[in-house]
C-alpha cells in the first residue's frame, strides 16, 4: 500500500540461521493441497498455484471476495474478538482505556437497545438541519457534523507538506460523493446505471424511514440530491488524476484561501476543529472546491438541506437499528459488491472498536500475538532486501550514475517500522458512553482534535504510524521515506517462522520489496530522500523511466477482467510497478541469502519454484463480478489473479524456474517485457 496513496546497508546473512531458535528443520511452507497441478503452468499459473485453495474456500454469502489475504484478516478478527470480549466482560475502572474499549464494543453489540431506539439517535441533528434559516447557518451546522463523522462537500486533514516534508500542512481535498467516486455518477454502461438506480432506491428508503418528506415527494427530492452529487462528480478528479501529486499541491496562505474561495466561512470551519491558528493550506483540487462553492451558492436551500440530511443519514446508517443497517447493506453490500449476507454483528463491533481505539487494541494484540523473534527475523529480511534493491539499482543500464547515487542515498535513508510503534496513543479526552452513534461521533471528533493538537503548525513526527499493529497490510509513505510492516501481516501466508527462505522471500520478501519499490515508482520517484516532492532524476533518466513504465501500463490496460471491462493500467501503474520491483528485488535477495548454502529440491519443487509458488499463494482467492467491477473502477491495485498472471510473464527468473517457452500462452517475448528493476 502506498499511503499517499531503514537501516544502513549491512553485510548479507542467511535467514536460514534465523529460524525458530529451537534447532528445528525449517519446512518448505508450501501446502500441496493449495495447488491444482492439473492446470498448465504456462497457461494459467494462478490456477496452478492457487486452484486447490480456491476450490476448498468457495465464496460464502458474507463475502464478495475471499482470499488468503482475507483469511488472515479473519484470523486476526477472531484474535481481536477474544481480546476485546475479555476486556468487555471485566470490571474496568471508569474512564480507563479498558473501560472505553468495553463501552464501545458493548454499545455496538446491544441490538436490543439499538432496535428499540430505531432512528431516534439522529432525530435531534435532523431537526437542527430543518431549523436552519439560511445557507450560512446550514454551513456552520454542516461543519459541526463533519467533525462528528458525517461526510462533507470537501474534506480536511493535516499531514506533511510534500514540498517541505519536515513541516505539517493543512490540506483540503475533494469529497462529497456518497458513492465514493465520479464513475458511478457519470458512466452509462448497464451495470453502473443499475447501481445508480439501486442508490436512488436506498436513498428513498431511508428518506422515508426518517420521515424526511411525504412519500409522494420523496422521488423528486432523491433526484435533486443525486443531481447535486452528479454536478460535483463532473468537477471531481478521477482516481487516476488524483495520483498526480504535483497537480494536487496548491499551497496558499489562509488569507489567499479566504480571498480565492469566499463561498465558505473558513473562520468558522476551522474554529470547529479548534484550528484557529491556521496559517497556510494546500487546496488539492481547486476546480472541485470552486464547484462546491457554486453548488452551495446556487442550489435551493431546501435541496441543500436534503443533501446534508442524506450525508447524516448515510453516515449513521451502520450505527443504528437493524432495519437501517439492512438498507445500507442492500446497497453497499449487495448492489455494489455482490455480497449476499451482512457480516455478523460481532465483526462489525470489532471493526468499530478498532476504528475508535485502534492503537489501544493494538497494544493488547502485540502483547499476546507478536513474539520478539518475529520482529528480529523481519528486520533481518528488510536489511537483506535493502541490499538487493541497491544491487538492482546498480545493475540498470538505463539509469545514469548521478541518479543511481541519489537513489542509493534515498534507499539508505529509509525508515523501517516493524510490528508496532515505540510509543502508544493515550486516548486521553475521549469519552465513550452507551450510545453507539454518539460514541462514533465522539471518536470522530476526538480524532480531529487530536490531529490538530499534534500537528497544526508543528514539525512532522516520523514516529507516527499510519496503520495499527493488527492491520493485515503494509505501506510506504513518501514524505517520511518510510516502510511499515504491522504485526498483523507477519503471519502465514506472508511470513512463517517455521518456513525456509524460499517461502519467506517469495511471500513477505516480495511485500518488503514492493513497499521499498514504491519509493521509486511513478509517484515515489518524484520524492527525494528527505520526502520532498522535487525532480532529482536527470531528464534522460526520467524519459527512460517513463518509457519503461508505459510498457507496464499498456500491458495491464489490455487485460480484460470482465467481458465489458478492462483493467485500468494507469490507475494501477504504481502498484503494478511495485509488484514488479518487489519480485525482482526479493528474488535477488533470496539468491544472495542462499548463495553459501543453497536449498534443496523438496516436495518435487526447486527452491526457485517454491519462491514463485509462495508469491502466488498470497493472492489465492475467489471474487464476484460485482466486486471485480467495483475494484477495477476504484482500486489502484490490480486484481489478485493479475498480480500473478499479469506480473510473472515479465520476470525472467520465472521462465527459468518453470521452463516456460514461446509455446506457452503466458509467454511474452523478451523485448516486450517490462524492464525497470
Amino acid at each position: 500500500m502506498n499511503i499517499k496513496n531503514i537501516l544502513p546497508i549491512m553485510a548479507l546473512t542467511t535467514l536460514a540461521a534465523c529460524g525458530t531458535g529451537q534447532g528445528d528443520k525449517l519446512t518448505t511452507g508450501i501446502n500441496p493441497d493449495n495447488l491444482d497441478t492439473t492446470a498448465a503452468v504456462g497457461t494459467d499459473f494462478y490456477r496452478y498455484a492457487c486452484g486447490g485453495w480456491m476450490d476448498s474456500h468457495p465464496l460464502t454469502a458474507e463475502y464478495s471476495r475471499y482470499g488468503s489475504f482475507d483469511k488472515l484478516g479473519e484470523d486476526c478478527n477472531e484474535q481481536l474478538r477474544t481480546l476485546i470480549e475479555e476486556v468487555a466482560a471485566a470490571d474496568n475502572e471508569p474512564g480507563s482505556i479498558a473501560d472505553k474499549i468495553a463501552r464501545m464494543y458493548n454499545s455496538a453489540m446491544d441490538s436490543t437497545k439499538l432496535n428499540a431506539e430505531g432512528v431516534q439517535p439522529i432525530r435531534k441533528d435532523l431537526g437542527r438541519i430543518t431549523d436552519c434559516p439560511d445557507r450560512q447557518l446550514l454551513f456552520q451546522l454542516y461543519a459541526q457534523l463533519q467533525m462528528q463523522g458525517v461526510g462533507g462537500l470537501f474534506g480536511t486533514y493535516i499531514d506533511a507538506d510534500i514540498k517541505n516534508s519536515k513541516q505539517n500542512l493543512v490540506q483540503i481535498h475533494q469529497s462529497g460523493l456518497v458513492m465514493g467516486q465520479k464513475d458511478y455518477y457519470l458512466d452509462t454502461d448497464s451495470a453502473t446505471t443499475a447501481i445508480r438506480e439501486a442508490y436512488k432506491q436506498y436513498m428513498a428508503k431511508l428518506f422515508a424511514r426518517n420521515a424526511i418528506a411525504p412519500e409522494s415527494e420523496i422521488p423528486t427530492r432523491v433526484e435533486a440530491v443525486l443531481a447535486l452529487e452528479t454536478r460535483l462528480a463532473r468537477a471531481s478528479r478521477s482516481r487516476t488524476e488524483l495520483r498526480d501529486d504535483e497537480k494536487n499541491y496548491n499551497k496558499m496562505s489562509i488569507g489567499e484561501l479566504q480571498r480565492d474561495y469566499p463561498g465558505f466561512d473558513w473562520n468558522y470551519y476551522f474554529a470547529t476543529m479548534a484550528a484557529n491558528d491556521v496559517r497556510e493550506v494546500s487546496v488539492g483540487q481547486p476546480e472541485t472546491l470552486h464547484e462546491a462553492e457554486a453548488i452551495w451558492a446556487e442550489t435551493p436551500l431546501d435541496v441543500l438541506k436534503d443533501y446534508v440530511r442524506w450525508q447524516l443519514i448515510d453516515s449513521s446508517a451502520s450505527f443504528l437499528d437493524d432495519d437501517t443497517r439492512a438498507a445500507s447493506f442492500d446497497f453497499y453490500g449487495r448492489a455494489m459488491s455482490g455480497r449476499q449476507e451482512d457480516r455478523p454483528r460481532w465483526k462489525r463491533a470489532v471493526a468499530a472498536t478498532e476504528q475508535a481505539l485502534g492503537e489501544a487494541i493494538g497494544q493488547l494484540y502485540v502483547e499476546r500475538h507478536f513474539p520478539p523473534a518475529a520482529k528480529t527475523r523481519m528486520v533481518q529480511l528488510v536489511r537483506n532486501l535493502q541490499v538487493a534493491l541497491g544491487q538492482r539499482i546498480d545493475a540498470q543500464t538505463w539509469m545514469s550514475d548521478s541518479t543511481k547515487a541519489a537513489a542509493h542515498e534515498k534507499l539508505d535513508a529509509f525508515i523501517v517500522k516493524v510490528g508496532y510503534p515505540d510509543k502508544w496513543r493515550s486516548y486521553d479526552g475521549l469519552s465513550i458512553g452507551d450510545s453507539y452513534w454518539e460514541n462514533n461521533k465522539a471518536a470522530s471528533q476526538w480524532a480531529v482534535l487530536d490531529m490538530v493538537e499534534r500537528k497544526l503548525n508543528k514539525p512532522v513526527d516520523n514516529t507516527e504510524w499510519y496503520m495499527t499493529p493488527q492491520t493485515v497490510n503494509a505501506y510506504y509513505n513518501p514524505t517520511t521515506n518510510e516502510i511499515c510492516f504491522p504485526a498483523g501481516i507477519l503471519q502465514p501466508p506472508f511470513f512463517d517462522m517455521n518456513a525456509d527462505d524460499a517461502f519467506n522471500y517469495g511471500a513477505i520478501g516480495v511485500v518488503i520489496g514492493h513497499e521499498m519499490t514504491h519509493g521509486f515508482d511513478d509517484q515515489g520517484a518524484k520524492f527525494d530522500k528527505d520526502g520532498n516532492l522535487r525532480q532529482w532524476w536527470t531528464a534522460d533518466d526520467t524519459r527512460n523511466f517513463e518509457e519503461r513504465t508505459h510498457v507496464m501500463r499498456d500491458f495491464f490496460s489490455g487485460i480484460e477482467v470482465l467481458p465489458d471491462l478492462c483493467c485500468n493500467g494507469q490507475l494501477t501503474l504504481g502498484e503494478n510497478m511495485a509488484d514488479h520491483g518487489g519480485l525482482q528485488v526479493a528474488f535477488q535477495a533470496f539468491r544472495n541469502a542462499t548463495a553459501a548454502a543453497p536449498l534443496a529440491t523438496e516436495g518435487g519443487f526447486t527452491p526457485e519454484q517454491r519462491f514463485f509458488l509462495a508469491y502466488a499463494g498470497v493472492w489465492a482467492g475467489n471474487i464476484r463480478d460485482e466486486e471485480i467491477r467495483q475494484r477495477t473502477k476504484s482500486d489502484p491495485h490490480a486484481l489478485g489473479r493479475w498480480r500473478v498472471n499479469g506480473q510473472l510473464p515479465h520476470i525472467d527468473a520465472w521462465y527459468e524456474a518453470f521452463g516456460i517457452t514461446e509455446d506457452d500462452p503466458m509467454y511474452v517475448p523478451k523485448e516486450e517485457r517490462v524492464d525497470i528493476w
